[in-house]
């Protein structure tokens, strides 16, 4: 099996403790206001650097063989990505987001190396970063199979779920189609060959003209963005035909294949005393999370099962990455309950401390993943049905164990190889030596489109 290499490592416990980080209150006062307003313009220069020099010195040290296909990166006006850093504490409702965006969208940096408090919805950005710099990139759109449109619609939508003019939601969405069709590589293949990334799930790209006010923006339904292909980290399972979806990221980048096999080989020695863990908290008023409420009390009156709850004044272990995987990684099975979506980053952080996710819908991600997860659900998963737990009709423990501890090393086992695919590389890492999140994108992509092409010759 891939990345099976042994590697000797220190075991988790072992390493440098993390340090601390908390959500930064927002600048209500004016003592705040200029030291947020220069650190957002210190963001923003740091990109433009960063994104002068890949943009006129394409990279040396690596070759595009075997990674990907070539393609070409839209310039777009800054106000559709790089401009909306420079209100970066006002990028989201519930936090100050300036933070999180640091270092290319990875977030703050942790005391272990390659570890980063990375934002679970800032996808966008950390694809955009690992782009710039990657070797199949073509600074000639002739050349390109496909086109990447750098657009941070995440970020965006985040300011506008309570704007109450509609047409001002939906602007900023529209005017970016308006200017992708005015380009000529759009028109040459009506924009079937581009792609777009999107941080936050699909739902808050499909408002409903009429209805319930759900969704941010009607991004997704307009038509020429039908014609792209949509990476997001939660598709519309029945209408999502051109959504695919692509992992949340996780607090794990490295710059190397040694660092991917030992922390692989270390999560491959761990002991794991616990059965299974569960990281999170209810959710009142959602129909879909009520397994929730089953879950929580079902694992706090276990002996085998650890449950860090989160919540207002809940765990604090919640806030801390690696104390999170200290739980996951000392668990046999992780539990993964839907939550204000189906999908959850907690899946991929199980992936990550070699723990074996357990799921309660299939929309968590067998709908979702397809990329990225073996067909084959029961080699790393396990599907719990919801009504068996809300139903009382068996415990989550009693069916976890009747898992024969030979099934949970295998399942193990197939867990830890998916670890290199699921992980996002570090944006400045060369001569990698596996594919990521975004290599793996890069491939579906290329095969995606030269399907539609022969579709279009027939």
């Amino acid at each position: 099996m891939l990345f099976r290499k042994p590697s000797p490592t220190p075991p988790l416990h072992s390493l440098p403790s993390t340090t601390s980080f908390s959500k930064t209150k927002d600048p209500h006062n004016n003592n705040n206001k200029l030291r947020y307003t220069l650190f957002s313009c210190l963001i923003l220069a740091s990109w433009i650097l960063f994104l002068h020099h890949h943009t006129r010195i394409p990279p040396s040290t690596d070759t595009c063989h075997g990674s990907g296909p070539l393609f070409y990166i839209h310039t777009l006006p800054s106000r559709f990505n790089l401009g909306l850093l420079q209100r970066c504490h006002k990028l989201n409702v519930y936090t100050n987001m300036c933070p999180h965006v640091a270092n290319n969208g990875l977030g703050q940096p942790l005391s272990t190396p390659s570890w980063y408090a990375t934002h679970q919805f800032i996808a966008e950005m950390i694809v955009h970063a690992r782009l710039q710099n990657h070797p199949c990139r073509t600074w000639d759109p002739h050349a390109a199979l496909l086109f990447y449109v750098p657009f941070y619609g995440g970020l965006h939508a985040s300011t506008m779920f309570r704007e109450p003019n509609h047409t001002l939601r939906d602007s900023l969405a529209v005017d970016l189609v308006h200017f992708l069709q005015s380009q000529p590589s759009w028109k040459r293949n009506n924009g079937k060959d581009h792609f777009v990334a999107l941080g936050r799930t699909a739902w808050d790209f499909m408002r409903a003209e009429d209805g319930a006010d759900f969704g941010a923006n009607i991004f997704l339904k307009l038509p020429p963005v039908r014609n792209m292909s949509v990476l997001t980290v939660e598709r519309q399972p029945w209408k999502g035909a051109n959504q695919f979806g692509i992992p949340y990221p996780s607090y794990f980048h490295p710059k190397t294949l040694a660092e991917m096999l030992t922390w692989q080989n270390s999560m491959r020695q761990r002991a794991r005393p616990h059965l299974f863990s569960f990281v999170g908290g209810t959710r009142k008023g959602l129909e879909k999370a009520k397994v929730r409420d089953d879950i929580v009390r079902q694992c706090g009156d276990s002996k085998r099962c650890v449950l860090v709850r989160c919540a207002s004044g809940g765990d604090s272990r919640c806030h801390d990455p690696m104390k999170v995987l200290e739980v996951m990684s000392s668990s046999k099975f992780c539990l993964q309950a839907a939550g204000d979506s189906f999908t959850r980053r907690s899946s991929f952080d199980s992936v990550v401390a070699g723990c074996v996710p357990v799921f309660f819908s299939e929309h968590t991600a067998y709908t979702q993943y397809a990329w990225y997860l073996p067909a084959e659900r029961g080699s790393y998963s396990v599907l719990i049905e919801e009504r068996e737990v809300v139903e009382g009709k068996r415990s989550i423990e009693e069916i976890l164990m009747s898992v024969s501890e030979e099934e949970v090393e295998r399942m193990r086992e197939v867990v830890i190889g998916l670890i290199p695919t699921l992980t996002y590389a570090h944006p400045n890492a060369t001569n990698l030596g596996f594919p990521d999140v975004v290599d793996v994108a890069l491939q579906q992509l290329s095969r995606r489109v030269k399907e539609e092409q022969l579709i279009s010759i027939s």
